[in-house]
């Protein structure tokens, strides 16, 4: 089987469909069938079958799915870092959720690379939940999200930082003179970054503890721009206890005090374990739980990230 023939099955599995898979690929239909026929011969098995609801797979082609998107990965990994090798350079590919990646990457990554400049870091961000399938798929070498018990065997997982969110408002807003009841906030306008469509952390913690309707959200594309959207209009906003500081300070936002109004998170850093992480990755995970690198994301910084390249999907709610 061929790299080009695992992206075509690839394809038709993430579409549901070959036509589909076709029009991605920007390839013919007769091409994508032309692949499909190779595999299905050289496996011994018809991978799909068309039904009324779309394709339904065998139990052998859910099981190429799963390695195709492995192999894929791992095809890409390697070319990345042959690529990096002539240039001198190792590539450590970071998948993070939006809050880390605002608030706390770019402290650690800037300190980071200063402990070797041959170091390239590639950040994405992803939605939480099943971000340990970039791990096995070999898109990612490290991911850094909201703690979750993964099975030691495959995954190699450490606990490195706690924090609060807390509710914030605008300057002299009504909320801020004196102590306001769930229903109050409920119906406020709350402006938020992209981590309140994510299904876990802290975000949809105090989203769910309030029952914030949809309709009382507004998501930006970053906590910044929230924050700022904050500033100029009235509402109700999200911020990590260690940036909340620093608002406050400069006369950007007050905090709100009433019950429930802050929840706690903790992130961890996952890689595969043992030989299987790249040499870069066993850095970062060491590294990540030191004294200066915990001191690195509270304090935060300008990081110099080469390749940020965001894959957060956002639905705005109004």
């Amino acid at each position: 089987m061929t790299p080009t023939q695992l992206k075509a099955f690839a394809a038709i599995v993430r579409n549901g469909s070959a036509k589909a898979a076709a029009e991605e690929l920007g390839i013919s239909g007769a091409a994508i069938s032309s692949h499909t026929a190779a595999l299905r011969k050289e496996l011994n098995d018809p991978l799909y079958h068309p039904s009324s609801s779309g394709l339904s797979f065998t139990p052998g082609g859910l099981r190429l799915a799963a390695r195709a998107k492995e192999l894929l990965g791992l095809q890409e990994q390697t070319r990345q870092e042959v690529l990096a090798a002539s240039h001198g350079q190792r590539i450590l590919r970071l998948a993070t959720t939006s809050l880390f990646a605002e608030y706390a990457a770019p402290g650690l990554l800037e300190l980071f690379k200063t402990r070797a400049d041959d170091i390239e870091v590639e950040m994405s961000v992803h939605p939480g939940g099943r971000t340990d399938e970039l791990l096995a798929a070999h898109q990612a070498d490290v991911i850094i999200a909201p703690f979750r018990r993964l099975p030691t065997e495959s995954f190699r997982s450490s606990q490195f930082l706690r924090y609060e969110l807390g509710l914030v408002t605008s300057v002299n807003h009504p909320l801020t003179l004196g102590r306001s009841d769930a229903s109050t906030l409920r119906k406020q306008t709350w402006f938020l970054g992209p981590s309140a469509v994510e299904p876990h952390g802290a975000t949809a913690l105090l989203l769910k503890r309030f029952a914030v309707p949809e309709k009382n959200q507004r998501i930006f594309q970053s906590h910044a721009a929230a924050i700022s959207e904050l500033q100029a209009s009235k509402g109700i906003a999200i911020l990590p206890d260690f940036r909340v500081a620093s608002y406050v300070s400069n006369g950007s936002v007050e905090r709100i005090s009433a019950p429930g109004t802050t929840a706690p998170g903790i992130w961890s850093a996952t890689s595969l374990p043992g030989s299987r992480a790249t040499a870069v990755a066993g850095e970062l995970m060491r590294f990540i739980t030191t004294p200066r690198a915990i001191r690195a994301m509270l304090s935060g910084s300008g990081a110099n990230i080469r390749h940020f390249r965001p894959s957060v999907h956002i639905t705005l709610w109004n």
